[in-house]
């Protein structure tokens, strides 16, 4: 009985064994692996969504230059006499305005009322500044206006949150400004301008903003939701999106040049995904260029971004054409390479240059300092490196030192994808980018999907990702988890891999097209989601240099029998500490053990940290009324020498960092 009972306890001790030490993460601490690029984790901003109006970009007025075309007075009602005039405007390529004329009754009344982007939301106390165009309807004379913040539900005796008087005093075209404060928050108000008097005005460009926009710009951005791409520090800026670079026609693409210069007469251009999506349809999804490239590049500076503009090759969407005579020929491409020349320029060119001296103007005498620029987005088969070759050869030429980002395609794997390879490697590209929308499979089974890429050729770009649970097509926990361990094959090719951002960035509640989304948002909040934190963390915790990490001599990277792990370490000199990336995908708890080697007699570990997101519902995320559900807990933590033996929870993202103190 006796021999039974030792041998069942060998067993047993065994057993245990086995199970603390199989799961044995080794971090080689002697030798530093590939530099980490500063650009490894930034952001991807799309206007899709009501992301640019009626979203980052803080207007409040829908539709202010009357130039929605086939209805120019869409997002408006009127009342009274009210003309729609396009002669005599102040803005040529906005040529359309309002008059005003008097209603000739002492009790009736001439008015336009705006409706917003799904409303206007203002906040109890906060200055809003209301800017207008405006002279009066004759030569002599002066005009009355009243400016009111409406809320037009309101059960109490007056309907106005805020208002004030404007007196137009010239029949030439002047610029007025007042600011309003509302007496209360509402999300949903309405904006109105009455005519007080018979004497008529016209009015152009009626203008709605917050004071308090980000660092104060009057045609600024939504604070709340820079300040998230802020916290983030990214170290990349993609911009202005994807699909809306081509355009659902050329017509209709993205063009830069019509995006800056004095704001006012930047003209409309129609969104590319206004007709997308017949089950979730919006009829007047238009982008009034408010926030053009000068924006985009000044806020890349603002969050400490490198700016990476993405141009048009000549090729309008391919989803939406399939004839070749929508797309610009080969022969043709001069105007479209010009403005990739022009873009560069007005980037970085001196002030004596013609698009260096608009930036200036603008406000920004000093370059840029662009580095990096895209041609194409999405396109496939040769219609794409035929045109991108023309651009390559171009650039190369006048900015020998621009690094030129290419595209393998919409997709992550297939024909187009393994043919466009080779292609940008052929054109010599700088960086290949590449887009993973997929399924929790396709993310569990990518854990070493940069591990053979070829050294020699072009860096990646994971330039749009996300993962999107099978019939789960939402914002979720588990996405994110999955997410995050994709992310430790990026961080762990950092010598192959030099960015990465995940898409897209923001959405509106009541006016999205495509989920999931890293930034949710109403007029008043937005809501950080566990996408954004997986973000974060990496960004935050990104470091200098890989450092191998293994499991039995293999990367953690989610393989047979190694129970849903996916692990990567890397050093941050700066910080001078370790930091491991350790995910459980699995729906137990796994025992871990850290073991850092090479490290010399006399160096301890210190100053030990830990950082977990985890949650016990996993289908769930954050959202606008509960922001806080899932976020990330950080605890303190004391390894004994090198090595620290835990447990990571089931369906969790650890990060464990220590500073390094000793030789």
């Amino acid at each position: 009985m006796k021999t039974l009972l030792t041998t069942l306890a060998l067993a047993a001790s065994l057993t245990v064994t086995a199970q603390t030490t199989s799961h044995e993460l080794v971090i080689n601490t002697k030798k530093l692996g590939a530099e980490i690029q500063p650009t490894m984790y930034g952001l991807f901003f799309e206007d899709i969504n009501y992301a640019a109006d009626g979203g980052l970009y803080a207007e409040l007025i829908k539709n202010r230059s009357f130039e929605f075309p086939g209805n120019h007075l869409q997002g408006w009602k009127t009342a009274g006499k009210v003309e729609l005039k396009s002669e005599g405007g102040p803005f040529d390529r906005n040529p359309h305005y309002l008059r005003l004329n008097g209603s000739g009754h002492g009790h009736k009344h001439t008015a336009i009322e705006n409706e917003g982007f799904f409303g206007i939301g203002v906040k109890k106390g906060e200055k809003y500044r209301f800017t207008v165009w405006a002279r009066t309807a004759k030569p002599e004379g002066t005009a009355k206006l009243k400016v009111e913040i409406a809320q037009p539900h309101s059960m109490g005796e007056r309907q106005e949150l805020a208002a004030a008087e404007i007196t137009v005093n010239s029949a030439d075209w002047k610029k007025y400004e007042v600011e309003l404060t509302p007496k209360a928050t509402e999300e949903k108000a309405t904006f109105r301008v009455f005519l007080r008097g018979q004497n008529g005005a016209d009015i152009e460009h009626p203008s709605l903003f917050p004071v308090d926009t980000w660092n104060g710009h009057e045609n600024g951005l939504r604070k709340d939701l820079v300040q998230a791409l802020a916290d983030i520090h990214p170290g990349v800026f993609r911009f202005p999106g994807g699909c809306i670079v081509e355009g659902t026609d050329l017509e209709t693409r993205y063009d830069w040049k019509k995006s800056v210069g004095p704001v006012e007469n930047r003209p409309l251009n129609e969104n590319r995904w206004q007709g997308t999506f017949a089950h979730r349809f919006y009829a007047d999804y238009y982008q009034s260029y408010g926030l053009g490239f000068y924006e985009y590049f000044l806020l890349s500076e603002e969050i400490g971004a490198e700016p990476l503009p993405i141009l048009n090759v000549g090729l309008a969407c391919q989803y939406q054409n399939n004839d070749p005579k929508a797309h610009a020929h080969v022969d043709e491409l001069q105007p479209f390479v010009q403005d990739a020349l022009d873009l560069i320029e007005f980037a970085n060119g001196d002030t004596t240059t013609t698009w260096g001296k608009l930036r200036a103007e603008m406000g920004h005498p000093a370059p840029f300092n662009l580095k990096f620029i895209g041609i194409g987005n999405e396109q496939w088969g040769s219609l794409y490196p035929e045109r991108l070759e023309v651009f390559m050869k171009a650039i190369r030429k006048a900015y020998p030192n621009m690094q030129i980002v290419g595209s393998s395609g919409p997709n992550s794997e297939g024909k187009d994808f393994d043919y466009l390879w080779p292609e940008m490697k052929r054109l010599k590209v700088d960086l290949v980018d590449e887009h993973f929308y997929r399924p929790e499979s396709w993310f569990l089974a990518q854990g070493n999907r940069y591990d053979k890429y070829d050294r020699k050729g072009p860096r990646v770009f994971a330039g749009e990702y996300a993962c999107h649970g099978k019939g789960k097509k939402w914002n979720h926990f588990n996405a994110a988890l999955l997410e995050a361990a994709f992310m430790t094959n990026l961080e762990r090719n950092a010598d192959i891999v030099h960015m990465a951002t995940y898409a897209p960035l923001f959405a509106h509640v009541e006016g999205w097209q495509w989920r999931p989304d890293m930034i949710w948002f109403d007029n008043l909040r937005s809501v950080r989601t566990c996408s954004y934190y997986v973000q974060q963390l990496y960004s935050h915790n990104k470091g200098t240099h890989v450092l191998t990490l293994t499991m039995d001599k293999q990367p953690v990277s989610g393989q047979e029998g190694q129970d849903g792990l996916f692990a990567s370490a890397v050093w941050d000199k700066d910080a001078n500490c370790y930091i491991v990336k350790v995910i459980n995908v699995s729906e137990k708890a796994q025992p871990i053990t850290l073991r850092f080697d090479g490290l010399r007699k006399k160096t301890t570990l210190t100053e030990g940290k830990l950082i977990t997101l985890a949650t016990s519902d996993i289908m769930k995320d954050n959202t606008v009324d509960n922001p806080n559900n899932i976020v990330p807990v950080e605890t303190d933590l004391h390894i004994d020498g090198n090595t620290l033996n835990t447990e990571i929870g089931a369906k969790t993202f650890a990060i464990y960092k220590f500073v390094k103190n000793g030789k």
